[in-house]
């Protein structure tokens, strides 16, 4: 095997980002490093004066196809591929006038980022890499002999390794460095069937591929005793993975899974919004004529369990808002947009961490992962939500115009409510929300005792659930939930329908002088 330091005399430069690509190529001259480079290249440094050589001189064949034949050539891949260690490898290059090349400098054309402008199909073609890839990886695998940089991030640290080794790279270094090149291969070509699979309205195509950018290395996750990170898939959407944090500690695992799941659920009602999260389920939600309106009426929902929630807005955070805000201890702030004097108000608050997205989630966006013991599970995410005129009445009594208007907010609420889920709402807030329980029957008395105690806490002579409607995000499958709702003071439902006792659950509705209506549509959350 050869040695584990491998001294750099040649070096082949290709890249489409010229970030500090000038001083790169100095810092490789002054270790007496000859360049080679394609054109774009060649010229950027020869322009800064730097001694560099053709590729075509290489190769003894000119760039042609528009610049896609260029270093596909033997006399590149021989340089790259021979093994040190092997004579044979090394007679065969001398017998055909190949040089070795020890250092590869390449990144790729940028694909992803074209196809994110919204550039049109022949464009993204064109910036499909093709000579790129194919050195990368012969440079990554020959990483016993060849060092691979992928990109202008890296140049420092081999410049720096260069420097402490008279002019040679380590064996540890190259391989972290060929281990990064193979992901940001397969990152590539990962984003390019992505594309073509979009394009083609392809949802679940037979290979499934992924990639994402490690962001940060959590101090944990869900638990203390759990390794965590944080990487983004590189899509310019709107939400806690692009957030700007304008203030407080870093995130947590938690932290970004609640922040998540609360702007997803404001991100679906009428502005503005406000919606309190804690442990991925919603505490409190609400519409309001301002975000203040909204914030008090989402808070009045549970108090106890907002302390030390996520608060989610889809209006600007203004400076009343978070003036009341900060009077009781949320883990996370995430708007679309902030104030100056908002954002002045909330320095306080050191502890706090503070999101602004600049925009909203789109519901369609992307799809919804989850892993399994050896198995992943990809599903398109739940952007249906009930419409009016969508609703069919099986009651004598139809909902009035106000219950109506209540029973659609609460249905959407109840999407992103963990199943089995209840919520109870009255003039667009919710007032009691029954989460992941094993029973439906459980679910409603847990929102009703919530609702009740609220009340207390408020000083009110009755409960809130008197005169709410709720929403259920499957069908009852006996008449007991409904019953339960009926003794809460419930005055209209609306639930999926579809149970094999449909009839009785009509019955003790009319029994009870309750509307209520059937979407057709379920909406378990797990």
């Amino acid at each position: 095997m050869s040695s584990p330091l491998q001294p750099v005399r040649r070096a082949l430069i290709s890249v489409s980002d010229k970030t500090g690509l000038l001083a790169f190529a100095r810092g490789l001259e002054r270790h007496g490093v000859s360049l080679i480079s394609t054109g774009g290249t060649a010229r950027a440094l020869a322009a800064g004066g730097i001694a560099v050589t053709e590729v075509s001189a290489v190769t003894g064949f000119p760039e042609m196809l528009d610049g896609r034949l260029k270093t596909l050539h033997p006399a590149i891949h021989g340089g790259l591929l021979a093994r040190r260690d092997r004579s044979d490898h090394l007679e065969a290059l001398e017998k055909h006038g190949i040089a070795t090349i020890d250092l590869l400098v390449s990144n790729l054309y940028p694909f992803a980022e074209t196809a994110a402008s919204g550039a049109n199909p022949e464009e993204c073609i064109e910036m499909i890499d093709i000579g790129g890839p194919a050195l990368i990886r012969a440079a990554a695998k020959n990483h016993d002999a060849v060092a691979v940089v992928t990109d202008p991030s890296q140049y420092d640290g081999v410049l720096a390794e260069m420097d402490g080794h008279q002019g040679a790279i380590g064996k540890e270094m190259r391989r972290a460095l060929a281990r990064e090149a193979f992901a940001r291969t397969a990152a590539y070509d990962a984003a390019i069937a992505e594309w073509l699979g979009a394009a083609d309205g392809i949802l679940f195509p037979p290979t499934f591929v992924l990639a994402a950018e490690r962001a940060e290395v959590l101090r944990y996750g869900e638990n203390p005793h759990q390794k965590a990170a944080f990487y983004r898939t590189g899509k310019p959407l709107s939400g806690v993975a692009s957030a700007r944090q304008f203030q407080g500690k870093e995130l947590s695992y938690n932290n970004y899974v609640d922040a998540d799941a609360a702007f997803a659920l404001v991100a679906e009602l009428p502005h503005p919004a406000v919606v309190i999260v804690k442990h991925t389920n919603p505490c409190g939600a609400a519409v309001g004529r301002t975000s203040l309106e909204a914030w008090e009426k989402a808070l009045a929902c549970d108090q106890t369990s907002a302390f030390g929630g996520i608060v989610a807005l889809n209006s600007p955070l203004d400076e009343a808002t978070a003036d009341a805000i900060s009077r009781i201890f949320v883990e996370v702030i995430i708007t679309p947009e902030i104030a100056a004097a908002a954002a002045e108000r909330l320095k306080a608050k050191s502890a706090l961490r503070l999101l602004v997205t600049g925009g909203l989630p789109e519901s369609r966006a992307s799809p919804e992962f989850r892993s399994l013991s050896g198995g992943l599970l990809v599903q398109e995410r739940d952007f249906l939500a009930p419409e009016s005129e969508s609703l069919k009445t099986v009651t004598r009594r139809a909902p009035s115009a106000a219950e109506r208007r209540d029973l659609l907010f609460a249905a959407t609420i109840a999407k992103h409510v963990k199943s089995n889920a209840i919520v109870l709402a009255r003039g667009g807030a919710t007032v009691g929300i029954g989460a992941g329980q094993m029973s439906r029957v459980d679910a409603v008395t847990i929102a009703a005792m919530k609702a009740a105690a609220a009340g207390h806490a408020a000083g009110l002579e009755r409960s809130p659930a008197e005169g709410s409607v709720l929403a259920s995000d499957a069908f009852f499958p006996f008449a007991d939930g409904i019953e339960a709702a009926a003794a809460a003071g419930v005055t209209a439902v609306i639930e999926p329908g579809g149970s094999r006792r449909d009839e009785e659950v009509i019955a003790a509705a009319d029994k009870a002088g309750i509307a209520m209506v059937f979407t057709g549509t379920r909406h378990f959350r797990h």
